[in-house]
């Protein structure tokens, strides 16, 4: 979800290692058409805000670890309309992507910071440190680990007073479609937290509401 432009200011499995490369278990809540609602904190120094955000996936290619959809921000103060962004996300399967981001400004270091906010990467810490995980056995971990990056405003222009210069770190649970993210810009204020919990809406996809963090 685009944030404001600023001034600088345990799982049930765990995964083993192993020589080759393996992809995440194929979840039925991660795919083409599933929608999710809840929260996003935007939190600052000066005011603590939450704003409702809908995400629906438009593609997943589980095989290339790419997946991609759009992002809704419902009660934004400053926008007349509801602001849509479309995103794309690398799914770090050991084998496409890594746990160590390399670029849009994140360094080894800000990606351990960010990806030791879930509870359930616990587990895989120590070899993540060794080589970003390249070496571990996710294949049947039931946690997803992604990375979603906004590419552009679908409804507003860029002179919106928002930016999407940062990108989400994202854990998705595979036994209940709920997902977990934490905002990282170096302009924006840190660790926001995006919540988001799934409900059937008796359409083609699931509803959230925001939830506790796994």
């Amino acid at each position: 979800m685009p944030v404001r432009v600023v001034e600088p200011s345990s799982p049930s499995q765990v995964a083993g290692t192993t020589q080759g490369n393996t992809l995440p278990q194929p979840c039925s809540l991660l795919s083409v058409g599933q929608a999710f609602s809840g929260t996003q904190n935007v939190s600052s120094l000066q005011k603590d805000e939450a704003w409702r955000v809908n995400v629906r996936i438009q593609g997943c290619d589980l095989d290339h670890g790419y997946l991609c959809g759009t992002m809704e921000a419902l009660n934004v103060p400053m926008a007349d309309t509801p602001v849509v962004t479309f995103w794309e996300g690398e799914i770090v399967d050991t084998k496409n992507y890594t746990f160590f981001t390399g670029k849009w400004g994140a360094t080894a270091e800000d990606d351990i910071k960010h990806w030791t906010k879930f509870p359930s990467f616990s587990p895989l810490l120590s070899q993540v440190e060794v080589d970003g995980g390249k070496s571990l056995d996710l294949s049947n971990y039931p946690y997803i680990f992604m990375r979603w990056k906004e590419q552009y405003f679908v409804n507003v222009g860029t002179d919106c007073g928002l930016t999407i210069a940062g990108f989400y770190y994202v854990c998705f649970s595979c036994s209940d479609g709920s997902i977990n993210g934490f905002y990282y810009d170096p302009n924006s204020s840190p660790f926001q937290k995006l919540e988001l919990k799934s409900t059937n809406d008796g359409k083609s996809g699931f509803s959230f509401s925001s939830y506790e963090l796994q």
